[in-house]
Protein backbone atom coordinates (compact mmCIF):
# COMPACT_ATOMS: atom_id res chain seq x y z
CA UNK A 1 0.00 0.00 0.00
CA UNK A 2 1.13 3.47 -0.82
CA UNK A 3 0.24 7.37 0.53
CA UNK A 4 -2.39 9.20 -0.97
CA UNK A 5 -2.14 12.25 -1.95
CA UNK A 6 -4.54 14.67 -1.62
CA UNK A 7 -6.22 18.33 -1.93
CA UNK A 8 -8.17 20.81 0.35
CA UNK A 9 -10.42 22.59 -1.75
CA UNK A 10 -12.56 24.87 0.83
CA UNK A 11 -16.19 25.28 -0.61
CA UNK A 12 -19.35 26.86 -0.30
CA UNK A 13 -19.64 30.29 2.15
CA UNK A 14 -19.16 28.07 4.79
CA UNK A 15 -15.29 27.54 3.85
CA UNK A 16 -15.80 23.86 4.34
CA UNK A 17 -12.62 21.51 3.27
CA UNK A 18 -13.90 19.33 0.27
CA UNK A 19 -10.86 17.02 0.22
CA UNK A 20 -9.99 15.51 -2.76
CA UNK A 21 -7.61 12.28 -2.62
CA UNK A 22 -5.70 9.89 -5.38
CA UNK A 23 -3.41 7.30 -5.65
CA UNK A 24 -0.39 8.36 -7.57
CA UNK A 25 0.06 5.27 -8.73
CA UNK A 26 -2.99 5.01 -11.04
CA UNK A 27 -4.29 8.83 -10.54
CA UNK A 28 -7.71 6.79 -9.32
CA UNK A 29 -9.14 8.60 -6.46
CA UNK A 30 -12.63 10.05 -4.78
CA UNK A 31 -14.30 13.36 -3.36
CA UNK A 32 -14.92 13.62 0.03
CA UNK A 33 -17.67 16.38 0.76
CA UNK A 34 -18.50 18.12 -2.31
CA UNK A 35 -20.57 20.78 -0.29
CA UNK A 36 -21.20 22.61 -3.92
CA UNK A 37 -19.21 25.06 -6.21
CA UNK A 38 -19.02 21.93 -8.16
CA UNK A 39 -17.42 23.88 -11.44
CA UNK A 40 -13.98 24.60 -8.46
CA UNK A 41 -14.45 20.87 -7.70
CA UNK A 42 -14.59 19.41 -11.76
CA UNK A 43 -11.79 21.58 -12.66
CA UNK A 44 -9.21 20.51 -9.82
CA UNK A 45 -10.17 16.91 -10.73
CA UNK A 46 -9.70 17.48 -14.75
CA UNK A 47 -6.37 19.59 -14.00
CA UNK A 48 -4.76 17.27 -11.76
CA UNK A 49 -6.07 14.21 -14.29
CA UNK A 50 -7.47 12.38 -11.76
CA UNK A 51 -9.99 9.44 -12.39
CA UNK A 52 -12.85 9.58 -9.90
CA UNK A 53 -14.17 6.36 -8.87
CA UNK A 54 -16.37 7.74 -5.71
CA UNK A 55 -18.01 10.12 -3.93
CA UNK A 56 -17.43 9.71 -0.15
CA UNK A 57 -19.71 11.75 2.55
CA UNK A 58 -19.06 12.33 6.08
CA UNK A 59 -22.25 13.77 7.32
CA UNK A 60 -25.00 14.91 5.41
CA UNK A 61 -25.16 18.67 6.46
CA UNK A 62 -25.54 20.80 3.47
CA UNK A 63 -22.25 22.60 3.51
CA UNK A 64 -20.87 18.64 3.32
CA UNK A 65 -23.17 16.97 0.96
CA UNK A 66 -24.63 19.72 -0.70
CA UNK A 67 -23.21 19.08 -4.56
CA UNK A 68 -23.15 15.61 -3.96
CA UNK A 69 -26.28 14.42 -5.95
CA UNK A 70 -25.18 16.33 -8.80
CA UNK A 71 -21.98 15.79 -8.62
CA UNK A 72 -22.60 11.96 -8.78
CA UNK A 73 -25.12 12.00 -12.10
CA UNK A 74 -22.52 14.31 -13.73
CA UNK A 75 -19.59 11.93 -13.43
CA UNK A 76 -21.92 8.87 -13.53
CA UNK A 77 -19.94 7.87 -10.09
CA UNK A 78 -21.67 6.36 -6.80
CA UNK A 79 -21.58 7.73 -3.49
CA UNK A 80 -20.60 6.05 0.05
CA UNK A 81 -21.79 7.48 3.34
CA UNK A 82 -22.19 8.49 5.54
CA UNK A 83 -24.21 6.34 8.16
CA UNK A 84 -28.11 5.70 7.91
CA UNK A 85 -29.02 7.56 10.92
CA UNK A 86 -28.04 10.89 8.75
CA UNK A 87 -30.78 10.07 6.42
CA UNK A 88 -33.29 12.87 7.79
CA UNK A 89 -30.25 15.62 6.92
CA UNK A 90 -30.22 13.92 3.51
CA UNK A 91 -33.86 13.53 2.93
CA UNK A 92 -34.13 17.43 4.07
CA UNK A 93 -31.25 18.73 1.87
CA UNK A 94 -33.75 21.35 0.02
CA UNK A 95 -35.19 22.51 2.95
CA UNK A 96 -31.70 22.97 4.19
CA UNK A 97 -30.63 24.79 0.92
CA UNK A 98 -33.18 27.49 1.88
CA UNK A 99 -32.49 27.54 5.46
CA UNK A 100 -29.00 28.58 4.91
CA UNK A 101 -29.24 30.48 1.80
CA UNK A 102 -28.02 27.75 -0.73
CA UNK A 103 -28.46 27.25 -4.18
CA UNK A 104 -30.94 24.14 -4.55
CA UNK A 105 -29.40 20.76 -3.56
CA UNK A 106 -31.04 18.17 -4.21
CA UNK A 107 -32.26 15.11 -2.12
CA UNK A 108 -30.11 11.31 -2.65
CA UNK A 109 -29.71 8.09 -1.35
CA UNK A 110 -26.13 7.11 -1.05
CA UNK A 111 -25.18 3.66 -2.80
CA UNK A 112 -23.84 2.62 0.11
CA UNK A 113 -24.46 3.45 3.78
CA UNK A 114 -21.37 2.91 5.93
CA UNK A 115 -20.82 1.47 9.19
CA UNK A 116 -18.16 1.55 11.90
CA UNK A 117 -15.83 -1.67 11.00
CA UNK A 118 -16.79 -0.90 7.22
CA UNK A 119 -13.88 0.01 4.89
CA UNK A 120 -13.99 1.90 1.34
CA UNK A 121 -11.24 1.60 -1.46
CA UNK A 122 -9.60 4.49 -3.12
CA UNK A 123 -7.48 4.34 -6.37
CA UNK A 124 -6.75 0.40 -4.74
CA UNK A 125 -5.93 1.90 -0.92
CA UNK A 126 -8.16 0.80 2.05
CA UNK A 127 -9.70 3.45 4.35
CA UNK A 128 -11.29 2.96 7.29
CA UNK A 129 -14.49 3.99 7.96
CA UNK A 130 -15.06 4.71 11.87
CA UNK A 131 -18.42 5.80 13.04
CA UNK A 132 -18.11 9.02 14.89
CA UNK A 133 -21.83 10.50 16.38
CA UNK A 134 -22.12 13.76 18.09
CA UNK A 135 -21.61 16.50 15.65
CA UNK A 136 -25.03 14.53 13.78
CA UNK A 137 -25.94 10.71 14.82
CA UNK A 138 -24.57 9.54 11.39
CA UNK A 139 -21.47 10.97 11.26
CA UNK A 140 -18.21 8.64 9.70
CA UNK A 141 -14.87 9.59 9.38
CA UNK A 142 -11.96 8.13 7.03
CA UNK A 143 -8.95 6.71 8.30
CA UNK A 144 -5.77 5.90 5.72
CA UNK A 145 -3.62 4.16 8.10
CA UNK A 146 -0.15 3.82 5.77
CA UNK A 147 -0.65 7.85 4.72
CA UNK A 148 -1.29 8.34 8.48
CA UNK A 149 -4.35 10.54 7.42
CA UNK A 150 -8.06 10.84 9.05
CA UNK A 151 -10.82 12.93 6.84
CA UNK A 152 -12.81 13.65 10.00
CA UNK A 153 -15.44 16.16 8.79
CA UNK A 154 -16.91 18.05 11.92
CA UNK A 155 -15.94 16.16 14.53
CA UNK A 156 -12.92 17.40 15.74
CA UNK A 157 -10.82 21.16 14.44
CA UNK A 158 -7.55 22.55 15.15
CA UNK A 159 -8.42 23.58 18.76
CA UNK A 160 -12.39 22.89 18.47
CA UNK A 161 -14.47 20.14 18.49
CA UNK A 162 -17.91 20.31 16.43
CA UNK A 163 -21.34 21.79 17.69
CA UNK A 164 -23.36 19.68 19.23
CA UNK A 165 -26.57 22.13 18.96
CA UNK A 166 -28.28 20.74 15.89
CA UNK A 167 -31.31 18.39 15.61
CA UNK A 168 -29.60 14.91 17.63
CA UNK A 169 -26.44 16.62 18.32
CA UNK A 170 -25.23 14.64 21.23
CA UNK A 171 -22.22 16.61 23.29
CA UNK A 172 -21.01 13.58 25.31
CA UNK A 173 -21.22 11.33 22.48
CA UNK A 174 -18.84 13.68 20.34
CA UNK A 175 -16.53 13.83 23.42
CA UNK A 176 -16.34 9.89 23.00
CA UNK A 177 -15.98 9.90 19.39
CA UNK A 178 -13.04 11.89 19.58
CA UNK A 179 -11.21 10.70 22.71
CA UNK A 180 -11.94 6.80 22.34
CA UNK A 181 -12.22 6.37 18.46
CA UNK A 182 -10.05 8.97 16.78
CA UNK A 183 -7.26 9.60 19.37
CA UNK A 184 -6.20 6.02 19.68
CA UNK A 185 -5.00 5.72 15.84
CA UNK A 186 -2.23 7.48 17.08
CA UNK A 187 -0.74 11.28 17.98
CA UNK A 188 0.90 11.39 14.85
CA UNK A 189 -2.01 11.31 12.68
CA UNK A 190 -2.94 13.89 10.87
CA UNK A 191 -6.46 14.79 10.43
CA UNK A 192 -8.37 17.13 7.89
CA UNK A 193 -11.21 19.29 9.42
CA UNK A 194 -14.42 20.50 8.39
CA UNK A 195 -13.10 23.36 8.08
CA UNK A 196 -9.94 25.65 9.00
CA UNK A 197 -6.32 24.59 8.87
CA UNK A 198 -5.21 21.10 9.37
CA UNK A 199 -4.13 19.60 12.87
CA UNK A 200 -2.75 16.10 14.71
CA UNK A 201 -4.71 14.06 17.18
CA UNK A 202 -1.39 14.35 19.22
CA UNK A 203 -1.51 18.67 19.15
CA UNK A 204 -5.41 18.21 20.37
CA UNK A 205 -4.60 15.77 22.75
CA UNK A 206 -1.79 18.21 24.13
CA UNK A 207 -3.93 21.77 24.18
CA UNK A 208 -7.13 20.96 22.66
CA UNK A 209 -9.49 22.77 25.45
CA UNK A 210 -12.44 20.83 25.02
CA UNK A 211 -10.61 17.28 24.74
CA UNK A 212 -6.97 17.54 26.29
CA UNK A 213 -6.05 14.97 28.34
CA UNK A 214 -6.16 17.52 30.73
CA UNK A 215 -9.43 18.11 30.18
CA UNK A 216 -11.06 14.70 31.34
Amino acid sequence: MSALEFAILPVTAFAQNCTLIWSPLNKRGAIVDPGGDLERIEAEIDRRGIILEKILITHGHIDHAGGAAALAQRRGVPIEGPHEEDLFWIQGMPQQSKQFGFPHAEAFEPSRWLHDGDTVTVGGETLDVIHCPGHTPGHVCFYHAPSQLALVGDVLFQQSIGRTDFPKGNHQQLIHSIREKLFPLGDDVRFVPGHGPMSTFGDERMDNPFVADGQR
